[in-house]
């Protein structure tokens, strides 16, 4: 099993193709600072803040899931909703993709801008309007529309006899693969 995320980070990465071989080159070297005093500055031996973090769960020391949920800073709250629906809400591979997702918005960042006033939450589509409701009656920020968040491919392993069940969403693209 293996999990990967591809990426060439900002829109069209660096924008920069290389000629005749028809690939755009990253840049996830934006992420550093010019600044001496920046804790995030370009020095020896540092590496730039990215989210290139493709998951990997495992129980008692075997493979059991190898996932990903691709959208820059809001993969950390995808994987973790992703989690929540398989292993709280005993979804498949499958539906725990396919389920709407939330996002908060405005935190603090790696590159030093501060959260003011607690940031705000987002929803996807199918996402009831109560639950909103509830959460701004509880002084949450609520933003009005509707968005997209992540995208996400899995694999889940099951073992006796063992086999794999791929998961997959039309947020983005991707695709989870067996052979």
């Amino acid at each position: 099993m293996v999990s990967l995320i591809q990426s060439i980070y900002y829109g069209f990465g660096s924008g920069m193709v290389p000629d005749n071989l028809g690939f755009a080159l990253q840049n996830r070297g934006k992420l550093f600072s010019l600044d001496p005093s920046h804790y995030n500055r370009l020095e020896p031996h540092k590496r730039p803040f990215h989210t290139i973090i493709p998951a990997f769960v495992t129980k008692g020391g075997n493979p059991k899931f190898s996932f990903g949920v691709m959208g820059g800073d809001f993969q950390p709250q995808g994987h973790a909703q992703v989690l929540m629906n398989m292993i709280d809400f005993g979804m498949s591979s499958q539906q725990a993709g396919e389920q709407p997702r939330i996002s908060h918005d405005e935190s603090s960042t790696p590159m030093g801008d501060k959260m003011v006033g607690g940031g705000s939450v987002g929803f996807e589509k199918h996402i009831p309007d109560r639950v909103k409701l509830a959460l701004a009656e509880m002084g949450h920020d609520v933003r009005s529309g509707l968005d997209a968040f992540g995208g996400y491919q899995g694999i889940w392993r099951k073992d006796k006899p063992m086999r794999y069940f791929g998961g997959t969403d039309s947020r983005k693209d991707g695709c989870a693969i067996g052979y």
